[in-house]
């Protein structure tokens, strides 16, 4: 089985988990909110999906984590951007930003 579209795919993820940390810390669930916010409803990170990629992240050191009451007065687990994560997002969002200026460019071309 090939592994390149699960990379992409959990690349993608973890992108989209850091872009929705940007402005600040969150729950598990406000972060599934802002992605789908962001994405304009393109992608739903399932549970399934969002917590792993959280833990990952966090073992990684892309974000960290603490308890505290959600707006339902709740327990919930609260994360947010490390500082290398931060300077890591401002790259791939310029590498990103180079492709699909490309891509544009590309495409006005044909």
């Amino acid at each position: 089985m090939d592994s390149e579209p699960t990379a992409l795919l959990q690349g993608t993820v973890d992108m989209l988990i850091l872009k929705s940390l940007v402005a600040g810390e969150m729950h598990g669930l406000g972060i599934s909110r802002r992605i789908q916010q962001i994405t304009g409803g393109t992608f739903a990170v399932k549970p399934g999906s969002l917590f792993p990629a959280l833990h990952r992240m966090e073992e990684e050191g892309c974000v960290s984590s603490f308890w505290g009451g959600s707006e339902n007065n709740r327990r919930a687990k609260y994360y947010h951007l490390t500082k290398p994560a931060q300077k890591q997002l401002e790259v791939e969002t310029k590498q990103w930003d180079h492709i699909f200026w490309a891509i544009a460019q590309a495409l006005e071309a044909s």
